[in-house]
């Protein structure tokens, strides 16, 4: 099975999620060589700061030298800075794929007017979109809109702005089947991507939220109609997910969970990975909370996760490795514990009357101003 992103094949149809500190060039890496033939998406960048030529915002566009298609996710709030972002991030970084982020609840974003707040400005989402569109056309870069069902249940903008993504000539949609006040908490209403899919006709819909197994993927596609899936906090401590996606996709069973022994080895090739792009006392302190994630359902012992928590070079995490029963298997249920971020729902902080400038076009004073990875 596979899906059309503009000039992109994807095959099997599968997206990971932006996901800051996550997806890295060490993890991306990790990912595709599980499950070739998927997007691989960048952490989110903000616009302003890659125009400015800030150097964190650089790092964050180190890709493989056989990655591709190269794919980069911008926030922005202003239509000629997110344009001149997606020139840079195009002509700059040989970026192919560029993802627009409307759906971010953080909120030091949205507080500003960005993320999962800018839904609600149609004129502007409208005049953004549209910047970045006509920005990577002389390329044939295409780009995307990923977005929230909207600010909370009374304020739903997931039709809206996924009607506005097509006419802006957006090459597809992908819904995070929450809306933002939700944040990660109760469970995604995959309703809402049936509901988008019916209302975007012209363009890929895909569908993002509780893809736990591969089986989900496959089931959210049948039950939604939607075109393709967006994995986010399903495949964190478990790269090895993509293979299995890839696999349902095929039409064959998905692997059962590997011994800690295989699960052993990809952390220290994570690890390495990591090692090399940001040298080794940096690396290891980022991958504690990855080893968490790897490690979440294996009975290693208080004394062994302790280690990995504090784990400071790759001679210490091969020690501590090396300690525990390379034997030992996840139960089952496993598999469903949810991973990443679980806090919600929380109240939606937005600039002050930002429910009345639906459709004022003005970018809100400040927004861009984050620093890049928030």
């Amino acid at each position: 099975m596979s899906l059309r992103i503009g000039p992109l094949a994807l095959d099997p149809p599968v997206v990971l999620a932006p996901m800051a500190g996550v997806t890295t060039r060490a993890f991306r890496r990790l990912c595709r060589r599980f499950g070739p033939g998927g997007l691989y998406v960048s952490e989110m960048l903000t616009a302003r700061a890659l125009v400015e030529g800030n150097e964190r915002t650089a790092r964050m566009l180190r890709f493989d030298a056989d990655e591709r298609p190269r794919s980069a996710q911008l926030y922005g709030v202003a239509p000629g800075t997110v344009a001149e972002a997606t020139r840079r991030l195009i002509g700059d970084f040989g970026v192919e794929h560029v993802d627009l982020n409307f759906g971010c609840p953080v909120p030091k974003v949205t507080a500003k007017g960005g993320g999962a707040a800018l839904p609600v400005r149609r004129r502007l989402l409208a005049d953004v979109i549209g910047a970045a569109v006509r920005a990577a056309a002389p390329d044939g870069v295409p780009v995307t809109v990923k977005f929230r069902r909207g600010i909370d249940a009374t304020l739903l903008t997931g039709v809206t702005t996924g009607r506005i993504a097509e006419a802006e000539g957006a090459a597809a949609v992908a819904l995070h089947a929450r809306t933002a006040e939700q944040r990660y908490a109760g469970d995604a209403d995959w309703s809402a991507i049936a509901e988008l899919k019916a209302a975007v006709t012209t363009i890929p819909v895909l569908g993002n939220g509780d893809i736990w197994e591969a089986g989900d993927a496959v089931r959210m596609m049948a039950d939604t109609g939607c075109d393709g899936v967006v994995v986010g906090r399903g495949c964190l401590g478990r790269p090895w997910l993509f293979g299995d996606l890839g696999a349902v996709f095929a039409g064959r069973a998905a692997e059962p969970p590997p011994p800690f022994g295989a699960v052993a080895d990809v952390m220290r090739r994570h690890a390495e990975l990591l090692a090399e792009d940001e040298g080794e006392p940096m690396a290891l302190c980022a991958f504690r909370r990855h080893a968490a994630w790897y490690t979440q359902g294996y009975a290693l012992g208080a004394d062994a996760r302790r280690a990995l928590g504090t784990v400071a070079s790759l001679a210490g995490l091969d020690a501590v490795l090396a300690g525990i029963d390379p034997g030992l298997t996840p139960p089952p249920e496993a598999a469903r514990w949810k991973r990443g971020h679980t806090d919600g729902p929380r109240p939606v902080r937005l600039p002050d009357g930002w429910l009345r400038l639906a459709d004022d076009p003005t970018p809100p004073a400040g927004a861009e101003v984050l620093v890049s990875g928030g």
